[in-house]
């Protein structure tokens, strides 16, 4: 499962491009809001503790890097990764900035599942909308359903690549945390940009609210 249920994530997402507009649909704005929810509360609950167990120093230095990261990666991406995605009809190159940055942000993110389950469902729950939102804009452009496919094909084996290489090469402590922390970093930013930059003038609704609070609580029941 470790596996297929990210690459199931992103067949899942575009199975939903394919019924509904990502840009403007409630419902999935909702899944958005509780998918940064319960990625937050997982990495609290468990990155967190995990990291600053391990005894390596300066873990901190390594989540503020992977922080800036994201940042920088979310440049190349226009924020897909929280939701913002602009389609351009008149595309018609390959955009291998887009697939670097969304390849890399994956591949991440796969290190440190092998130690959660919680932390996979969380990683899966996100990639949900990430892929809906990519699929309706790759679909939208003129690259090709073929070059479309092959995108969406390379970014959905990159979490389980990401896992894979973890689970094959002995990784030391101070790197596997370093690396951990580097994911709590990029966790930190993509889930509170879902919540706060995504909220129509930065503030919450009802429904909004409501799906949050579902989505800690069963990140910190499970």
């Amino acid at each position: 499962m470790l596996y297929i249920l990210p690459f199931l994530a992103v067949a899942i997402g575009y199975v939903i491009s394919l019924f509904m507009k990502p840009g403007s649909s409630t419902g999935f704005q909702l899944l958005l809001s509780f998918s940064g929810a319960y990625l937050l509360a997982v990495t609290v609950f468990e990155l967190f503790p995990n990291v600053y167990s391990s005894g390596v120093e300066e873990v901190g230095i390594f989540i503020m890097a992977g922080l800036l990261l994201q940042i920088f990666l979310e440049f190349l991406s226009k924020g897909v990764e929280h939701g913002h995605m602009h389609h351009h009809e008149d595309r018609v190159k390959f955009p291998f900035l887009l697939l670097f940055s969304l390849s890399l942000h994956a591949l991440l993110e796969g290190f440190p599942l092998q130690s959660s389950d919680d932390l996979l469902h969380g990683v899966v729950i996100h990639k949900i909308p990430v892929a809906a939102i990519l699929a309706t804009f790759l679909l939208h452009s003129k690259i090709g359903k073929f070059k479309s496919f092959l995108f969406l094909g390379i970014f959905a084996l990159m979490t389980p690549l990401g896992s894979w290489i973890n689970s094959v090469y002995e990784i030391g402590e101070p790197v596997s945390a370093y690396i951990n922390a580097a994911v709590i970093g990029i966790f930190l930013h993509v889930s509170t940009t879902i919540l706060f930059e995504a909220s129509k003038n930065h503030s919450f609704n009802a429904s909004k609210l409501a799906v949050v609070v579902l989505g800690i609580i069963l990140a910190y029941l499970m």
